[in-house]
């Protein structure tokens, strides 16, 4: 059979607002109440907030400060990110029971190829529901999951029915759902991209189908080609057990464009407790350091600074600053990241089998 044939059955599994839910699992106190994990009211970024603390706005990357005007009962919680990763664990086990095609990509969701399993079950949708199902059981925490044939639509569909529930997208279905789909709800899309896709008419999939890929390559560049595709359900990247980790890093989109240096100073604090977050969670560390800066016309611009050992916290802040302070900034600034590569690993320990390829018998 060539691989041009192949129909993979892809599983997106993703925890309900994990961190928060593993809260108020381990202080029944907090259940039902409006949660924030990071961050106070005075300074922070929320990493994670309750689905109760939701629906007054609140929301993950938001600043603490923000996070208490919406939500004024709102409650901080300080993460405990060793917590979080040994829950983490135990359903990733759960999930290598199944296949060992198994992609994470954060503590709280991952990609599952089931095409073949370890429980010859033909059903990805009847898996999906039985690897929910244990994770309830065994660890004590929702989870949602998207079910389909490629990466794209699996993550798509887990968002569907969210909280705890699933969604499968057939792919004798996928061009219809994704020409009816907004814009702003394809993987890949963010509120930046979205916002510029609406000034060119396009607030669906079918929007977005019209337009030629020499249009799509010329106004979004190599990712043209990837919107192309997608609104036509074709997305080709198979589940990587063996990821090669380059970098780690973090960025904010700001609401309100950025108009001085300093804001940018101020702006990047938050973004460094974030990239502290990512750090002591994955004790990785990086020998580069590097300053992303997208300005308001969307032209982006790196700045980095190499070291011999690997630097601490405040020696990253302090090289933050520096890389800022090298040049004269062009205003406004619409977004900032920082970045961390040359790493103290060279592979992410996950290591299984090779992928087989068997004929498609169905999802349902």
């Amino acid at each position: 059979m060539k691989d041009e044939a192949i129909i993979r059955k892809i599983i997106h599994v993703d925890m309900d607002a994990f961190y928060a839910s593993v809260e108020q699992m381990d202080n029944p106190d907090l259940i039902g109440k409006p949660v924030a994990v990071g961050g106070n009211r005075e300074r922070g970024v929320v990493a994670a907030a309750s689905y109760e603390a939701r629906k007054y706005g609140v929301r993950s990357a938001m600043s603490g400060k923000m996070a208490a005007l919406k939500c004024p009962q709102l409650i901080f919680v300080r993460p405990r990110f060793e917590r979080y990763k040994e829950l983490s664990n135990q359903i990733r086990d759960i999930f290598y029971e199944y296949t060992d095609l198994v992609e994470p990509l954060s503590l709280d969701e991952a990609f599952l190829d089931v095409t073949v399993n370890k429980v010859n079950n033909p059903s990805a949708t009847l898996l999906a529901k039985e690897i929910r199902l244990r994770i309830k059981e065994e660890v004590g925490l929702n989870a949602s999951a998207g079910i389909s044939y490629n990466k794209f639509l699996a993550k798509t569909a887990s968002d569907i029915n969210k909280p705890n529930g699933q969604a499968v997208i057939l792919p004798k279905d996928a061009e219809v759902f994704l020409e009816k789909l907004p814009i702003e709800k394809f993987y890949g899309v963010g509120k930046v991209t979205a916002e510029k896709m609406n000034k060119l008419g396009i607030y669906n999939g079918l929007d977005l189908k019209q337009y030629s890929l020499q249009f799509l390559t010329k106004k979004f560049g190599k990712a043209g080609l990837h919107y192309f595709n997608i609104v036509r359900g074709i997305h080709q990247s198979e589940v990587q057990p063996n990821r090669l980790r380059k970098s780690l890093s973090a960025e904010n989109t700001f609401e309100q464009d950025l108009p001085t240096a300093s804001d940018c100073l101020s702006a990047l604090e938050e973004v460094l407790v974030e990239v502290k977050k990512r750090m002591e969670r994955t004790g990785i560390k990086g020998r580069t350091v590097t300053l992303k800066i997208k300005y308001s016309d969307f032209t982006i611009q790196t700045r980095s600074k190499t070291f011999e050992q690997y630097p601490e916290m405040d020696k990253i802040w302090e090289t933050v600053q520096t890389l800022v302070e090298q040049e004269e900034l062009k205003m406004p600034v619409r977004l900032l990241g920082v970045g961390l590569s040359n790493l103290n690993i060279e592979e992410e320990k996950i290591l299984f089998g090779k992928q087989l390829h068997f004929d498609f018998e169905g999802f349902e």
